[in-house]
């Protein structure tokens, strides 16, 4: 949604029903007549600050977005936004490779609100070597790498069962953040051509050697690659209270090994690696 070319009360009304929220249940949990928000939504009334930044907050609008909100209510953007190799974002940089670099073993990355690489640790490049180098060079988004048949798609076992989650993960993130982006890349990435031939996992989930407890739990990423079969469960985390809105989009995702032979592997990958 194109924050700028809108009006506050139609930023407002468009959050309110996103997130589905009557006026009632909104006033009640601002502190205002569901008259007041009527009012504020078609123009009758204008917010302070003050009332913008709390509106957005009880409705969890992105800080991207509540830029947009101050804006469009008159009101310079309260949140800024610099990128991680920005001269005057060092420590935010730092932090973050250090939290990818803690995770080795275990491959990690950092992306953006688009799912574009932003950073990674030392055993990410391992996983992607036989991707297609087009689809390696910056900016590299993660999710049309993992299932373009270019790219990794070849390799996950369960093919058919990770598009499924990852399709669906992309449909819920455009959902709560109104980026027509998101949605543009989820259209994409569902019109790419599965591999000719691929085996897939049972409709159960169901493996051997032991990742079936996994699947219970979770919807593994089962990768063939050159150092034997590899399995794992994602973990995302995102920077607790942000005030700048780059850091408020990172996202880390961690593959933590699903079962005792690929956390084998994978310490045998990161022994074979020069030291940093």
């Amino acid at each position: 949604m194109d924050t700028f070319a809108q009006t506050f009360g139609t930023l407002l009304r468009h959050w309110r029903r996103q997130r589905r929220c009557s006026q009632l249940e909104l006033g009640g949990q601002a502190g205002v007549s569901a008259r007041h928000l009527s009012w504020l939504e078609t123009g009758r009334a204008q917010p302070s600050r003050a009332m913008v930044l709390r509106l957005a907050e009880r409705l969890d609008v992105p800080l991207r977005e509540r830029n947009g909100w101050l804006s469009a209510a008159g009101f310079a953007p309260l949140f800024a936004e610099h990128r991680l190799d920005d001269p005057l974002h060092p420590a935010a940089r730092a932090a973050v490779q250090r939290l990818l670099d803690a995770h080795e073993p275990s491959p990690a990355l950092a992306v953006d609100r688009g799912w574009n690489l932003v950073a990674c640790n030392r055993l990410v490049p391992l996983l992607l070597t036989r991707a297609a180098p087009e689809l390696r060079e910056p900016p590299v988004n993660v999710l049309r790498l993992s299932l373009h048949p270019r790219g990794l798609a070849p390799s996950i076992e369960n093919l058919p069962v990770w598009r499924n989650y990852v399709l669906a993960r992309l449909r819920r993130q455009a959902a709560a953040t109104g980026d027509g982006t998101l949605l543009a890349l989820h259209d994409e990435l569902q019109t790419l051509p599965p591999p000719v031939g691929e085996p897939a996992w049972p409709a159960d989930g169901a493996v051997d050697d032991g990742t079936r407890a996994a699947a219970d739990v979770a919807v593994p990423l089962a990768l063939r690659t050159p150092d034997g079969p590899l399995r794992f469960i994602t973990a995302m985390t995102v920077f607790g209270a942000p005030r700048d809105v780059t850091l408020s989009e990172l996202a880390v995702e961690t593959l933590l090994p699903a079962d005792a032979a690929t956390a084998e592997a994978l310490r045998r990958l990161l022994a074979a690696l020069p030291n940093p």
